[in-house]
């Protein structure tokens, strides 16, 4: 997704330029839905996504065992199949090559699975997360089955998260996208200490949810699966040596996503809007740019990250969900900062203050770096 809007971005910004998107999958952008709110892309970022929009709703909902509440900020999703039809339309099929894999990069070429070497101006490498063992914290995993359904599921909106349900390795919460009428994508979402996804029984817990309901379901259209990192802290710049030499990033590659949502597409159209505008697209000047870029939006997450920690060292598994119960209960327009990356000075105090959702004594051990830590990020199985 990152490196086919930076494709799109350079191609919107100099239409004359010479590019070609490497994907190994059959399709750009894999195989996922990605949302994001009204409030966290400007009017630039929603020009850059013209056409990929699938569904918008004016708002949504949380469900918490204290309470439920309808937030009113407007909420869009995407898929994959719509990302590659609008970049491909875009770029031009001359432009893209599929069922490839990059197998190294540099700043100015590329060695392909199929033996194939790139020359170019400039490489940029979107391969996805590569290396976390400089990183801590915990993981965002799930799974995502889309339905159609007998009758209609009595949705106007999505249910962004409902963590009344059983809460089962870590902090964990159902999501639900309304397509249509007779139509819903069910995601069940853990934060969790490991990245091990037991795929067979998530579909088991979704097919319950589902069954509870009340939806009958005809056919199962779609299936997607990920584990996302969820960083508390760790060494950036042995993070960056780590993913390569010197050559330019994208993406989760970069470290450019949320530290406590895991969201990536916000970020990825920002640097995607940013790289473009740049005067010097030669591989060095890209590798210097994005080296910044990455480093400041670690700086710039430092907070995130806290939050992070908090959240997995701060709070017993079963008990994370309130954490963001009471973050829930706070000012709308904050909560938007928030998703957005945009918290001001006042919002930080204000997430933190008050009771807390968890023991004092273990938060400000965690704080203050005496309590317990997270756990370095480690892969056990397949890598995200």
């Amino acid at each position: 997704m990152a490196g086919g809007l930076v494709a799109l971005a350079l191609k919107q910004a100099q239409p004359g330029l010479s590019l070609l998107l490497v994907e190994q999958g059959d399709t750009l952008g894999g195989h996922h839905v990605w949302s994001f709110f009204g409030t966290d892309i400007g009017k630039a970022g929603r020009d850059l996504l013209d056409g990929m929009i699938v569904a918008a709703w004016p708002e949504y909902t949380v469900r918490f065992p204290r309470h439920e509440r309808c937030l009113r900020t407007s909420y869009y999703s995407i898929t994959s199949a719509r990302f590659d039809r609008v970049v491909r339309a875009s770029l031009g099929s001359d432009a893209i090559m599929t069922g490839v894999r990059a197998l190294a990069c540099s700043a100015t070429n590329a060695t392909l699975s199929d033996g194939t070497r790139v020359e170019a101006g400039a490489v940029i490498d979107a391969r996805g997360l590569r290396n976390v063992n400089d990183l801590t914290g915990g993981w965002q995993k799930f799974v995502g089955r889309r339905f159609r359904l007998q009758a209609p599921h009595g949705l106007n909106a999505p249910i962004v998260k409902d963590a009344t349900v059983e809460q089962i390795d870590g902090y964990r919460f159902v999501y639900c996208l309304p397509f249509a009428p007779d139509e819903i994508f069910v995601e069940d979402t853990y934060y969790a200490d490991g990245p091990a996804l037991d795929v067979n029984a998530i579909r088991a817990r979704i097919d319950a949810y589902v069954a509870q309901q009340g939806w009958i379901v005809t056919e199962v259209l779609d299936e997607e699966q990920g584990i996302l990192p969820v960083v508390a802290g760790g060494d950036f710049g042995a993070f960056w040596r780590a993913s390569g030499s010197n050559v330019a990033r994208a993406g989760v590659r970069a470290g450019l996503f949320h530290a406590v949502t895991s969201y990536s597409l916000p970020d990825a159209v920002r640097y995607a809007l940013a790289l473009a505008s740049q005067a010097d697209l030669g591989g060095e000047a890209l590798a210097r740019f994005s080296e910044a870029w990455a480093q400041r939006h670690w700086q710039e997450s430092a907070y995130y990250r806290t939050l992070s920690a908090l959240l997995f060292a701060g709070a017993e598994p079963h008990l994370r969900y309130r954490v963001l119960e009471r973050f829930y209960g706070l000012d709308h327009r904050l909560i938007e900062r928030f998703y957005a990356g945009r918290t001001t000075t006042l919002d930080k105090f204000r997430i933190l203050a008050g009771k807390p959702p968890l023991p004092v004594t273990r938060a400000v051990g965690v704080l203050t770096r005496l309590g317990a830590r997270p756990k370095p990020l480690s892969f056990s199985g397949t890598r995200p």
